[in-house]
């Protein structure tokens, strides 16, 4: 099988060949590990199962400001801190619940398509394409409001958060529709609703605010034929009955020290596909390699039974983890079968 094939496979519920993987990382990791292997281009050879394509509103150095970032909304990101990929917003730009002196950014037609067309003349081989939005629905809301301001706006304002969304939801269309023109198979939301226990926001306000969002954007997609995946961290199980009836296909991440891996298998393993299952929060930072891959091995025999399963870290893996685990995990997900 290719690696395309596989993966349409495990999405299709299907036992195949080898679970198939994807194993991505942060900058600082992967720091790590080109010192480790001396070679830049190590991830070559890893065997992922994933091109994609990723727009998240981009992040541009702001000259003189070591650090920080500017993106396409006018958010400014603060990475001095601990957090070297994604950062801190440095200053809210809708401090008060109207769209009134807040303009959104046009959508960077060319930039992207650029970026679509490099994919696809260059590393697509035989692998699963995705077109990917990071920062796709609430988590781009809060980054222009603040996130508490937000939820209390659900409860005081909540007019102001169906246009505010609505608004980022046409913008998401938008560049959507730049990939459906290219030859993706899944169309990718990255949006944090998680805690370790349950919805931020509760599932009667994600239901209000967030669920008819995502129907319109998953509409889009499964009418023109592609799969549907959702990146959430934390616990979303509460809504897996309604992430299913909009027309979910694959969830990532995939969190074992919250799933009762079992019990969700059992549940939903005929309807989703799960990405992700070996911990970044619990396991790779703290255990041996061979604690990690003897691990990887049981989540995969019980995940990946009768397919739908994607085996990757939860995460892309955090600069803490040692790169002898990192290295571990590469050589046991490409040495199956």
């Amino acid at each position: 099988m290719t690696r395309r094939e596989r993966v349409i496979a495990a999405l299709n519920h299907q036992e195949t060949d080898i679970i198939p993987y994807q194993i991505d990382m942060t900058h600082q990791a992967w720091e790590k590990m080109v010192e480790f292997y001396g070679d830049n281009n190590f991830t070559i050879g890893m065997g992922n199962h994933f091109a994609s394509v990723y727009y998240d509103g981009d992040n541009v150095p702001i000259p003189g400001k070591d650090g920080y970032f500017k993106d396409d909304f006018g958010v400014v990101w603060n990475r001095n801190g601990a957090d070297k990929d994604i950062g801190v917003v440095e200053q809210f730009l809708i401090p008060e619940p109207t769209m009134e002196g807040y303009k959104f950014p046009k959508v960077p037609v060319e930039r992207i398509h650029e970026r679509c067309r490099y994919v696809m003349e260059h590393q697509v081989e035989d692998k699963f394409r995705l077109g990917a939005i990071g920062f796709s629905l609430f988590e781009r809301a809060w980054t222009l409001t603040g996130m508490e301001n937000l939820l209390e706006y659900m409860i005081t304002d909540p007019d102001f958060v169906v246009e505010l969304l609505d608004t980022i939801t046409a913008y998401n269309m938008d560049v959507m529709n730049i990939f459906l023109e290219y030859d993706f198979d899944c169309i990718h939301f990255g949006d944090d609703w998680g805690q370790q226990q349950g919805l931020i926001m509760g599932p009667k306000l994600w239901r209000k605010f967030i669920k008819p969002q995502l129907a319109k954007m998953y509409a889009l997609a499964k009418d023109n034929g592609r799969y549907v995946s959702q990146h959430s961290c934390g616990d979303i199980q509460e809504v897996y009955p309604d992430l299913i009836e909009i027309g979910l296909n694959m969830h990532q991440t995939f969190q074992p020290e919250i799933f009762d891996i079992h019990k969700i298998k059992s549940m939903y393993g005929d309807k989703l596909t799960f990405w992700g299952g070996i911990s970044t929060q619990r396991l790779m930072p703290f255990a041996t390699p061979e604690e990690l891959v003897e691990t990887a091995k049981e989540i995969m025999q019980v995940v990946g039974r009768g397919g739908g399963y994607i085996c990757a870290p939860t995460h892309g893996i955090p600069g803490d983890v040692p790169a002898e685990n990192i290295h571990a995990l590469i050589e046991f997900m490409k040495g199956q079968g």
